[in-house]
C-alpha cells in the first residue's frame, strides 16, 4: 500500500485505485448508502489501514479503513479515533483490529 501525508490525499488516491464506495460504521455492522446493503463482520474485510493524528489538533485523529466486501465491493470506511470513536460491537471491534505493524501514519 502507498503511503500518503493527508487524509485527503489517502482518500483521493485510493478511490482512484477502485475504492469508490463509502461506509458507515454501526454497532454491529457496516452500511453502504451508495449501495443500501449492509455488512455483517463476517461479510467484509479490511485489506489495510492509514492513521492520521492531527499534529495540532487532536479533533482530526482519524482511521480510513480500505474494505472489501464478500459480494466484491471496494470502498472505505473514515472512522475518528479517541473522544469520538463510535461505540460498536466486540465482533465489530475484533474485524476492524489490524495488526499495529501494518499501520500507515500520516
Amino acid at each position: 500500500m502507498k503511503d500518503y501525508e493527508t487524509l485527503s490525499e489517502a482518500i483521493r488516491g485510493l478511490k482512484a485505485e477502485g475504492y469508490i464506495h463509502d461506509f458507515n460504521l454501526e454497532e454491529k455492522q457496516l452500511h453502504c448508502p451508495q449501495l443500501e446493503q449492509k455488512f455483517s463482520p463476517k461479510e467484509f474485510t479490511v485489506v489495510g489501514n492509514y492513521r492520521f493524528e492531527g499534529a495540532s489538533n487532536p479533533d482530526d485523529n482519524s482511521v480510513v479503513y480500505v474494505i472489501e466486501t464478500s459480494t466484491g465491493e471496494k470502498g472505505l470506511l473514515i472512522d475518528a479515533y479517541g473522544v469520538y470513536a463510535e461505540s460498536i460491537s466486540l465482533e465489530m471491534a475484533q474485524r476492524l483490529r489490524m495488526d499495529r505493524a501494518t499501520d500507515k501514519i500520516g
